[in-house]
């Protein structure tokens, strides 16, 4: 299957879109194999299977079909291999790991692509870092050969990491010296705050274009332990003797393909339907609620994939994958939710009753990792109340997520929403905040009151009254309150609009994902307009010609 489709606008005009369903056996550049408690991730990129064909994948550097097969080996490993406890990545080439990010992919990328691209690639870092952290699935690195850049922040990403010592390979964040931009997927910010590399030696390092190998590289802490080539299997195999742990308990379900169909101007799956207006850079995204309820059975993982809080969050998953990539210029997504409120409260009780089930667990990671994708995006969403919504539980986190909340005041109250106590704090975002303790940030004691055990709903004005919406027009004035909303924001810029929203999505705390996605998405944001890097002498323009870069040499 080719990675680029074509499809047909109403218009009848035709324009490439992205594949963002990964299936499997599909897998082109990274091989998946386990042996009981022991995944292998073997990096293998096939030089000719890159997004565009005008640059070749050489030395297992990556482009974002690499990165979108790796993202999807992580979650089948949480659901379908649950037994597995460690994660070995490593590479099937000889003498290298990876040289990270293709320079030449991002250099023929437009500006949305690269930096929607790095927000990708530390997606996927990060859901590693939690599978290690609540999924009792450790990460390990086995670099055996050079790691460059990218390469390098992937092993970041592991728990831990180790480098072949043959006096050649090394680990290096080359970007500062070679391309004049930053290393895009978190390395800065891991290298001092997961790994506590000292600040000076971190400063050295990463304007080191060449890196560091063998013992200097473990006592800066860059990575835990080296080996030489004669005892590498030996060490790697003793390393995760020391962290395998068993689960027998652990039954695995198949993540099978979504439904999905793409027709012109809209996507729909079973549970989702997306429609875009190009003209009016407006989106609007419907979720339709579930079509009945049952009581979990024993083992909850026999319900499989097609249990509606899973199936439904896939599908949310791959629909905001599709808006970064698919349709830069959307702008405004308007939210709404179909369907029969109660019936997605007897599932919220579901995901709160059984969360010690490790299929609910993995089930409620999901849902949290998609709402923090939809944090990370740089759109605006309009959460839309209206009667017969199902915004409840788990399914108001999306309206709480949102930046406005617009709630239709009918006279007969019979539009409601309701508060349980999921949203205490069991889908937490970046800052490690509920939706609930962020927005009442100065009234701590109020959001623990929104999220009491066996649920509250709330008609417009109590839910107005409670802060728990932004605004409820009546029924005279909510079509043209919505549009003027809805023409107003598309109007204005959106750079300005995504410095905004990053700023007001993260109040409180700062973290090591805040400062990736609030810090380092920002200044990859201007850097890469910046004609230091990608203007006519920049470093990413001139990257592999026999030229050297003109800087401006001005500090801003």
């Amino acid at each position: 299957m080719s990675s680029m489709q074509i499809a047909k606008a109403e218009s009848e005009t035709v324009r490439e879109v992205l594949e963002t369903q990964i299936r499997p056996g599909e897998y082109r550049h990274w091989k998946l194999e386990v042996e009981g408690a022991v995944a292998w991730l073997f990096l293998d990129v096939e030089e000719t299977g890159g997004l565009r064909p005008d640059y070749a994948l050489k030395l297992n550097s990556y482009d974002l079909l690499v990165d979108m097969e790796l993202a999807d080996a992580v979650t089948r490993l949480r659901f379908e291999q649950p037994q597995v406890s460690v994660v070995v990545v490593t590479s099937a080439k000889p003498n290298v790991f990876s040289a990270g990010a293709n320079i030449y992919m991002l250099r023929g990328a437009s500006h949305p692509f690269k930096v929607n691209f790095c927000k990708y690639t530390n997606e996927t870092r990060l859901a590693m870092e939690e599978a290690t952290a609540k999924s009792g699935q450790t990460y390990l690195a086995a670099l055996n050969g050079v790691t460059s850049g990218g390469g390098y922040e992937l092993a970041l990403a592991c728990d831990e990491i180790h480098l072949v010592d043959d006096r050649i390979s090394a680990v290096s964040l080359p970007e500062i010296p070679y391309l004049g931009v930053l290393p895009g997927t978190g390395g800065l910010t891991r290298l001092v705050d997961k790994r506590h590399v000292r600040r000076d030696r971190a400063d050295v390092f990463s304007t080191l274009a060449e890196g560091i190998k063998g013992k200097r590289a473990v006592e800066w802490n860059l990575v835990d332990a080296v080996h030489p080539p004669s005892r590498w299997d030996e060490a790697i195999r003793r390393r995760i003797a020391a962290r395998t742990v068993e689960k027998p308990d652990c039954t695995g379900i198949a993540l099978h393909p979504l439904e999905k169909e793409r027709t012109g101007r809209e996507i729909r799956y079973r549970h989702v339907t997306l429609t875009v207006d190009p003209q009016s850079r407006t989106a609007k995204l419907t979720v339709r609620g579930p079509e009945s309820f049952a009581e979990l059975p024993d083992d909850p993982s026999k319900i499989g994939c097609e249990w509606y809080p899973l199936a439904l969050f896939r599908e949310l998953d791959d629909v905001l994958v599709e808006l970064r990539f698919n349709w830069e210029e959307i702008g405004v997504i308007l939210i709404q939710a179909e369907g029969d409120l109660q019936r997605v409260l007897d599932l919220d009780r579901s995901l709160e009753q059984h969360a010690g089930n490790w299929f609910v667990r993995e089930v409620r990671l999901l849902i949290g990792r998609t709402l923090k994708r939809m944090d990370y995006t740089a759109r605006t969403f309009f959460t839309l109340i209206e009667p017969g919504s199902c915004f409840g539980g788990f399914l108001l986190e999306l309206a709480l997520a949102s930046d406005r909340i617009y709630m239709l005041n009918d006279d007969q109250g019979r539009n409601r929403i309701a508060t349980t106590a999921l949203n205490a704090n069991a889908f937490p975002m970046g800052n490690g905040l509920s939706r609930l303790a962020q927005r009442f940030l100065a009234e701590p004691e109020r959001a623990a009151k929104l999220a009491p055990r066996g649920g509250e709903t709330y008609d417009a004005e109590a839910a107005l009254a409670e802060g728990l919406v932004t605004a409820v027009p009546d029924e005279i004035d909510w079509s043209e309150e919505i549009r003027l909303a809805v023409e107003e924001r598309a109007a204005l810029s959106p750079d300005a609009l995504s410095g905004m929203e990053a700023s007001l999505r993260f109040a409180g705390p700062e973290t090591m994902e805040t400062k990736i996605f609030g810090r380092l998405a920002t200044w990859q944001n201007w850097i890469f307009q910046r004609p230091n890097a990608t203007g006519e002498r920049g470093s990413l323009t001139l990257y592999g010609r026999p030229e050297s870069p003109q800087f401006d040499k001005r500090r801003t």
